[in-house]
């Protein structure tokens, strides 16, 4: 099983610019939106552990009440990364569930986006034939720019 990491590369850089313009809600929503594109690899294989989908609930929860608590997110955050471990091996499920755990860590650290998107990059990657996951990878990335450029134009509006 492909145990690769995904980092930041010079590729990368218009899209931290772009993480650091946004707002922290811009960010929020953009960690559920990448989380969102990849939870079904961990729900399909583990339809009775919802601790990656609360992980997102609750974050949606923030951007729709706006109020926060801090032993709320943290556990959250925490539960979602206790089911990548428990999913065992790297595979897309644990990359998944890695994912819903940073982005709802979005609300106390904004950056935190960012692992949202790269471990939704990565769950991408591990989905994909092998010939073919550098190609679905990249598309995971433009699209995760393209989303975020997106959100970033509406919310200075």
């Amino acid at each position: 099983m492909n145990t690769s990491k995904f980092l930041l590369t010079h590729n990368d850089t218009a899209m931290v610019d772009l993480v650091r313009r946004a707002e922290k809600t811009t960010l929020a929503a953009w960690a559920i939106d990448c989380a969102l594109r990849v939870i079904p690899h961990f729900e399909r294989h583990h339809p009775n552990d919802r601790r990656p989908r609360n992980a997102i609930e609750m974050l949606q929860a923030w951007l729709t009440t706006g109020v926060f608590r801090m032993s709320v997110i943290r556990k959250a955050s925490l539960d979602a990364h206790a089911a990548a471990r428990d999913v065992g091996e790297d595979n897309a499920a644990r990359s998944a569930a890695r994912a819903c755990g940073q982005a709802v860590a979005t609300a106390h650290v904004p950056s935190h986006a960012l692992g949202a998107a790269l471990y939704a990059q990565q769950a991408v990657h591990r989905a994909a034939d092998p010939a073919t996951a550098e190609t679905a990878t990249a598309k995971e990335r433009d699209w995760q720019y393209q989303r975020l450029l997106e959100l970033n134009t509406t919310s200075t509006r």
